[in-house]
């Protein structure tokens, strides 16, 4: 059996691996590739990617202008199934929306995802909305409060194995993405600690410069951490004593009664 899906070896289709793997190496801050690029970051050949690429582009999920590739509105499908079908983002919206129209503030619903979290709800807020925080976005997870509050959430050995980055000789590389980001591993980890003895996170322009955010966890009734709920504030509330007395309450109250329906 494969260890990390855990699927019989015989039953999985390494062509479609590969290809998904091509189709994920587009991100946010790589929209438009070529086969090199592609190889290098789905980490195989330049004629192997350069076959994936053009089949991807064949099937619509991807658009070209002979050189370069970038993704198609097709791959919206997947997404918006998604979001039409799932409970989560179903369950946690109106929640969302009530404290947004409470506070004027934007918050969000997040899930881990390897070494990203990704935005599966949010309701949005005139006031404040950083760069990248719609619905479906990636973020770094070492950088963010959602990404650091479902770390903190993990069993110890889980997270050691997650710093150790699987074929990363030397353990994951945690990006500096602002002048205060982080990265020391060591700190890091002591960050993590503290997250879990306070059971909640603030992350100040760690990965946008302005934006300073607040996160605790959403747990279902068997104690398992399914996702975090966080908000990024105004300027007003910039502070982060500021925001943790006007803002935590509301977001432990709402993971209170979120609990049951998780």
């Amino acid at each position: 059996m494969d260890s990390n899906t855990g699927i019989a070896k015989a039953d999985l289709i390494e062509g479609m691996a590969r290809g998904m793997a091509v189709l994920e190496s587009f991100s946010t801050e790589r929209q438009r590739l070529n086969a090199t690029l592609a190889a290098q970051r789905a980490g195989m050949t330049r004629a192997a990617a350069r076959r994936h690429l053009l089949t991807l582009a064949h099937l619509g999920y991807l658009e070209t202008d002979g050189s370069y590739f970038w993704l198609s509105s097709k791959v919206l499908r997947f997404s918006g199934s998604y979001l039409a079908s799932a409970r989560l983002p179903r369950v946690l919206q109106p929640t969302l929306n009530r404290l947004a129209a409470q506070t004027a503030e934007s918050f969000s619903a997040v899930v881990l995802d390897g070494e990203q979290v990704v935005i599966v709800a949010r309701s949005g807020s005139t006031r404040v909305l950083a760069y990248g925080l719609h619905l479906g976005a990636r973020l770094p997870a070492h950088a963010t409060s959602t990404g650091r509050v479902l770390l903190a959430a993990r069993r110890k050995s889980d997270f050691n194995a997650w710093m150790k980055g699987e074929g990363q000789p030397g353990g994951r590389e945690l990006p500096r993405l602002t002048s205060h980001t982080v990265v020391e591993p060591k700190k890091f980890r002591a960050l993590i600690e503290q997250v879990r003895a306070d059971d909640y996170c603030v992350a100040s322009e760690e990965h946008e410069l302005g934006v300073h955010a607040l996160a605790v966890p959403l747990r279902n009734m068997q104690g398992r951490t399914v996702a975090a709920l966080n908000v990024v504030a105004s300027p007003q509330r910039l502070e982060a004593g500021v925001m943790q007395r006007d803002l935590l309450p509301l977001l432990l109250e709402a993971a209170r009664e979120l609990r049951p329906l998780l």
